[in-house]
């Protein structure tokens, strides 16, 4: 192999891996509006008079799987009957 071609082969690579890195960024800056969009929408909710802790519980718990959360609340109810909670 030449430097010609060892210069050409690093070239290419350097150059995808600027473009993996770019890309990499982008992403970040990109979850960065996304997050202060997300910090805004519970602010207004928090205006409006929710509880914003209740939200976000209440969309955590939309993202599980709804077999999980219910044997979960089945096992809490049971600990809590238990204890003389309910």
């Amino acid at each position: 192999m030449t430097t010609q071609d060892t210069d050409a082969a690093y070239n290419v690579t350097a150059d995808e891996l600027r473009q993996f890195i770019e890309q990499y960024e982008q992403l970040e800056a990109e979850k960065k509006d996304i997050t202060e969009q997300q910090k805004d929408v519970m602010s207004e909710a928090k205006a409006r008079g929710y509880d914003t802790k209740v939200l976000k519980k209440i969309i955590a718990l939309r993202a599980r799987d709804k077999n999980d959360v219910a044997e979960e609340e089945a096992i809490l109810d049971l600990y809590k009957a238990a204890l003389g909670m309910s």
